[in-house]
């Protein structure tokens, strides 16, 4: 897999957007991740959702129809 993208959260956690393989599944997660202070190296937290390629058309049309409510509630 080779999507990946991480959406800055601070203290040192992220919010990452990516496909994986599990038990030979493809998957789009989308996950925080935290920083574990001894490593350094990024850790997932069980905080997140798994959208199965089947789901992934009417998550992205769910996301789409809910942009314009929620532009216009970040704007009030």
């Amino acid at each position: 897999m080779s999507f990946q993208k991480d959406l800055d959260r601070g203290s040192g956690e992220v919010l990452r957007l990516e496909l994986s393989e599990f038990k030979g599944r493809k998957l789009f997660n989308i996950r925080i991740w935290y920083q574990d202070k001894e490593s350094g190296e990024y850790r997932p937290t069980a905080k997140g959702v798994t959208i199965r390629p089947d789901q992934f058309e009417a998550f992205k049309q769910a996301i789409l129809e809910a942009e314009p409510e929620v532009h216009q509630a970040l704007q009030e």
